[in-house]
């Protein structure tokens, strides 16, 4: 049998056993950064109702309170369908 240096394990499970570290790092790694950027996401939203009012003027339109609060009501409705 051929053996790792100093560990006295055959090169074929230490080979296993790093892929295996590498394997369940990604895992944990993926599950970190969802979770990270879920947070992320909840406390800044990507649109807040100054960017739907920049969104109406751009359009040439001036927004009612109404208009806007809408917007912003049928997007949450949308995000919590998922």
């Amino acid at each position: 049998m051929i053996y790792a240096n100093m560990t006295g394990l055959p090169v074929v499970g230490f080979v296993f056993i790093i892929l295996g570290c590498i394997i369940l790092g990604f895992i944990i790694g993926f599950l970190v950064a969802r979770k990270v950027i879920s947070k992320y996401l909840q406390k800044n939203p990507p649109v807040n109702e100054n960017m739907i009012r920049a969104m109406y003027r751009q359009m040439g339109r001036t927004p009612s309170e109404k208009q806007v609060r809408e917007v912003m009501r049928s997007m949450e409705d949308a995000k919590n369908k998922k």
